[in-house]
């Protein structure tokens, strides 16, 4: 009788995901340093090009503008239809796989450093700092009754959070109304009930969004928190705590030279805005605004340890591979890898696509519809159709043209009985037009063409001319 060999499976340890930040309140500490006065200078442009630009005009219109009254959008120079709206989610498609090709390369750095919702927030903690003041003695007044000194300083917090609010919802408004109406109509109590609702509604998810809820809005509500991890590879480039040179922890006053550079002084922690401690690990609420970074650099340079315990590394560089705690990572991380390859060409085929689209973009839309009432009618030895003309100009140089008619049988000749000119000036400009031609040269369906032309611009609206049988 054989006897059966039992295999047993080996043991792996899992070590659980730190838990994810919790409900309690807690104060955000700012800080200083290279990668925070590298944020603020993409992030400060960034917020004057936001509030600035609904000012900027192009002659006698706003230089970004989306108008739904007259089915417009104009960006700068260019003047689109509601028919160019696939170039811009071409500019949607090509900001995702910038978006992508970022992540793939060095982790969430667009939520850290340029992501609206980011930067807002960190507006938000700095007019709190300004006037409860900082973090430390908000922490320790936090349980301390809400009177005198300590109600006025949190009612001049939610009156500048209010009014930055209000100012952000203004200006987002202004990009699809101009701004002059717009502020005449506040100020005159003229606006409409659509846009006093739409300005509030912005105004409180504002002061909601960046005021009260901040780091819930980066785990809970954006979708791209969720999915980086699918994105990352060895290779990218996230912060992280290098855990080999910073274990074991010990304390500030701790003379061992044995244990870990990391002194548990806890400052990554204070700075962090969405209040995660980098030490357990890559964790989904983790934005990459490297504030941790400067707050440890600092610690580091004080204590004369080298900077760099928390860095942008990859987890490649981060393997152990025989490194000990005095060692420092060596960078491994190559950027030429086929993922990020394929986002950047992605990337390069879309911007062109849009370039290719902007450049190709509409200066005139025509609709020509026959007159639904009957198919002919019969003047003396002609026969007559009549035509709706719609016409709408998207090219500041394109105010007038000239109609005319052509046949695709040469035969033919037809008689175009209307303006022989047209403004184009509004919105959109409708005419009616009679077409006439010998009964005896006619078919019963017949082909034809109206030309529109302006100096050297030449378009046609081909349509058909019926006759009896």
């Amino acid at each position: 009788m054989q006897q059966s060999t039992k295999s047993e499976i080996p043991l792996t340890n899992i070590h659980e995901a730190p838990p994810l930040p919790g409900n309690g309140k807690f104060h955000v500490r700012l800080v200083e340093g290279f990668y925070q006065n590298l944020r603020r200078f993409i992030s400060w442009p960034l917020i004057g090009l936001f509030f600035a630009m609904v000012w900027f005009k192009i002659g006698d219109r706003p230089a970004v503008l989306f108008d739904f009254e007259s089915h417009r959008i104009f960006l700068f120079t260019l003047e689109l239809s509601w028919y160019d709206l696939p170039i811009l989610a071409g500019l949607l498609i090509a900001g995702a796989s910038l978006l992508f090709f970022m992540a793939v390369g060095w982790g969430r750095v667009w939520c850290g450093f340029a992501c609206p919702q980011s930067i807002w927030t960190w507006l938000f903690i700095r007019l709190e700092d300004l006037t409860e003041g900082k973090a430390a003695f908000r922490a320790k007044n936090e349980n301390r009754p809400l009177t005198g000194i300590r109600l006025l300083r949190r009612v001049l917090k939610h009156l500048s959070w209010g009014l930055l609010s209000l100012a952000t919802a203004i200006t987002f408004s202004a990009y699809f109304v101009p701004v002059e109406k717009l502020l005449s109509d506040l100020i005159n109590i003229e606006a409409s009930l659509f846009t006093l609702s739409w300005i509030t509604t912005m105004a409180l998810l504002t002061y909601l969004n960046a005021g009260l809820v901040r780091e819930k809005v980066c785990l809970h509500m954006c979708p791209y928190s969720r999915f980086q991890g699918v994105m990352f590879d060895p290779d990218t480039r996230t912060v992280t705590y290098d855990a080999v040179r910073g274990e074991p922890r010990r304390g500030l006053k701790d003379g061992s030279s044995t244990g870990g550079d990391c002194v548990d002084c806890g400052i990554c922690v204070q700075v962090c805005p969405t209040g995660i401690d980098i030490r357990d690990g890559l964790q989904a609420a983790c934005i990459d605004c490297a504030a941790c970074i400067d707050a440890c650099d600092t610690v580091m340079k004080k204590i004369g340890k080298p900077t760099g315990l928390i860095e942008f590394y990859s987890e490649k560089e981060l393997a152990p591979q025989g490194r000990t705690n005095n060692q420092s990572v060596e960078s491994q991380s190559s950027i030429l890898r086929g993922r990020l390859l394929g986002y950047l060409s992605v990337l390069v085929i879309t911007v062109w696509g849009v370039a290719y689209g902007l450049s190709n973009s509409k200066s005139l839309l025509v609709e020509v519809a026959r007159e639904r009432g009957q198919l002919y009618q019969q003047v003396e030895d002609s026969i007559c159709n009549s035509y709706q003309i719609e016409l709408q100009a998207f090219d500041k140089n394109l105010r007038q043209v000239e109609i005319g008619i052509k046949g695709m049988n040469e035969n033919i000749h037809y008689r175009l009985i209307g303006p022989a000119q047209i403004n184009l000036i509004g919105k959109s400009t409708q005419a009616i037009y009679r077409v006439c031609a010998p009964v005896n040269e006619l078919n019963s369906r017949n082909e034809i063409a109206f030309t529109f032309s302006k100096g050297k611009f030449n378009a046609t609206k081909k349509s058909t001319f019926i006759a009896p049988s």
